[in-house]
C-alpha cells in the first residue's frame, strides 16, 4: 500500500492484505484480529526480526539462564534493538540475563529459526549466535532471569527449545573447540 499512488491500486492492497491475514489464520490458528496486530500494522516490506543468543564457556562448561517465564534453560539472549547492533546486543543481553560482561569474538551461526526451533512461528525471525569471551562480573536476579550456571553437555537442564536446541547448543560447543569454525548460515 505504501508504494501505491492509485486510489484503485490502493483498494486492491487492502483486499489482498485482508486476504493475506485470512490465510495465515487459516494456516497457523492464529486469530485474525492477532494476525492483523502482528502484520498489517506495518507499511512497507514485511522483515524478519533478529535475535541474539550468547555462547559462554568456562571449563568445558556452557552457561545457560533460568527463564522466569518459562521455567526453562536458555543461553543468554533476546530480541535485538533497533539501535544496536547484533554484536552490541549479544553484549546487552548477556549482561542482562547473566550479569555478565562479555566481548563476542566470534559469529558461530546465523539460523533461521522456523527452521531449527519449536513451535514455528509466523513470523520471520533470525538467530544469531556468538561465541563469547568474559571479561567479568557476577549474576543478580532480575525480572527476566532466576538463576545462571554453567553445564556440561552431557547435564544439560530443561531447555527452552524456542529459544535453543539441544543441537544448537551441541553446535556452539563445536565452535568453542574449533579455531577455523566457519559461521553457518540458513
Amino acid at each position: 500500500m505504501k508504494y501505491g499512488h492509485d486510489v484503485f491500486d490502493r483498494e486492491r492492497y487492502e483486499q489482498i492484505r485482508q486476504i493475506a491475514a485470512e490465510m495465515m489464520t487459516a494456516k497457523t490458528g492464529i486469530p485474525i484480529e492477532k494476525v492483523k496486530t502482528l502484520f498489517c500494522g506495518d507499511e512497507g516490506y514485511q522483515t524478519p526480526k533478529i535475535e541474539t543468543r550468547a555462547a559462554i564457556f568456562k571449563s568445558d562448561k556452557i552457561l545457560l539462564v533460568h527463564e522466569k517465564l518459562t521455567d526453562d534453560w536458555s543461553l543468554p539472549g533476546g530480541w535485538c534493538e533497533a539501535n544496536l547492533s547484533t554484536e552490541e546486543n549479544c553484549i546487552k543481553e548477556a549482561e542482562e540475563e547473566s550479569g555478565r560482561d562479555v566481548k563476542p569474538i566470534k559469529l558461530i551461526a546465523l539460523q533461521d529459526r522456523n527452521k531449527h526451533n519449536k513451535p514455528i512461528l509466523a513470523t520471520g525471525i533470525m538467530k544469531a549466535f556468538y561465541l563469547c569471551k568474559v571479561l567479568g562480573g557476577e549474576f543478580e536476579k532480575n525480572t527476566e532471569t532466576t538463576d545462571c550456571r554453567y553445564f556440561s553437555l552431557d547435564n544439560l537442564p530443561k531447555l527452552s527449545i524456542d529459544r535453543n536446541t539441544p543441537e544448537q547448543i551441541i553446535m556452539c560447543y563445536e565452535a568453542s573447540k574449533d579455531p577455523n569454525w566457519q559461521t553457518i548460515f540458513d
